[in-house]
């Protein structure tokens, strides 16, 4: 690995003047699960490294509204979520991808930003946090901003923060009654790189699908929504629409091979996991199955 020095700014501010541009030889780190495994090997050879660790605290904090919405700050643990009373109350489906994302080692180090700044395709929380409606909080020297989940995604490994901009964190907003669930797939060990990850978030009038998000990841090139599959599922009985959603959604997504499988098979996969991932939040909303 290349040497490089280290920078330890104690605030947000001044960790943002630190960055500079992308081609300034200067990157900013906060857990380092992914930035070390591309720098091992050469693929990144930064000149400094800027850590985010002692900055602010209430950027390693998760608050809760008086509505019932949630704001992780981006230097949070992924451990630290997934032991959140506060986020099991009010996203559980964000507690319980986080049980198989990875391991625990890497959990206890990995932060939710940069688990969102890397770009990953194939990484767990940004189909779920897009079927929740959540926003990414950035900040950069000309202020700050905000955007969907789903607009944070350009391409492989590509982002739409701007040179010198970092994530702040995340907000969901309140669930209410709403019902979600994520499946994902792996095909070597279980805490693998997925093969696909669905999510899928509906509120219920009777047993009649409303207000329908769904997204995908890890089999395409980007996290993204599935709208093909909240069209074919909006004011229908679940069980009605199975099938049409498994369909649609294996004909919308821009699926792609690679060593986890080919197109031809991701795509069966999304055929077959979409009925299953709302089956799935159907259960937790009747506590049994359809």
């Amino acid at each position: 690995m290349k040497p490089f020095g280290l920078a330890e700014p104690a605030s947000l501010k001044d960790a943002i003047a630190m960055i500079g541009d992308a081609d300034s030889g200067v990157r900013p780190i906060a857990g380092g699960s992914a930035l070390m495994l591309m720098m091992k090997p050469g693929i990144l050879q930064p000149e400094t490294l800027v850590s985010l660790r002692g900055i602010e605290p209430r950027y390693s904090s998760i608050e809760t509204a008086g509505d019932g919405g949630l704001f992780i700050g981006a230097m949070t643990t992924l451990r630290r979520m997934e032991l959140s009373a506060d986020v099991a109350r009010h996203a559980p489906v964000v507690t319980q991808a986080l049980r198989r994302l990875s391991n625990v080692r890497v959990r206890n180090i990995a932060t939710l930003g940069g688990h969102l700044a890397h770009g990953d395709p194939h990484l767990d929380l940004p189909p779920v946090l897009i079927a929740l409606r959540a926003k990414v909080h950035i900040a950069g020297r000309d202020g700050e901003r905000q955007i969907d989940v789903e607009d944070l995604f350009r391409s492989y490994l590509e982002t739409s923060l701007d040179s010198g901009e970092l994530i702040t964190g995340v907000t969901v907003p309140a669930q209410g009654n709403r019902k979600s669930a994520y499946i994902k797939h792996t095909t070597r060990s279980a805490d693998d790189w997925p093969a696909l990850g669905l999510a899928v978030s509906f509120s219920l009038d009777g047993d009649v699908l409303r207000d329908v998000r769904a997204a995908i990841g890890a089999a395409t090139d980007i996290p993204q929504r599935l709208k093909s599959v909240e069209t074919a599922l909006e004011g229908k009985r679940a069980a009605d629409a199975l099938q049409g959603a498994g369909d649609a959604a294996a004909a919308e997504a821009q699926v792609h091979s690679d060593a986890r499988g080919s197109a031809a098979y991701k795509r069966e996969l999304i055929r077959v996991f979409t009925g299953r991932v709302i089956r799935k939040a159907m259960e937790s909303a009747a506590g049994g199955t359809i």
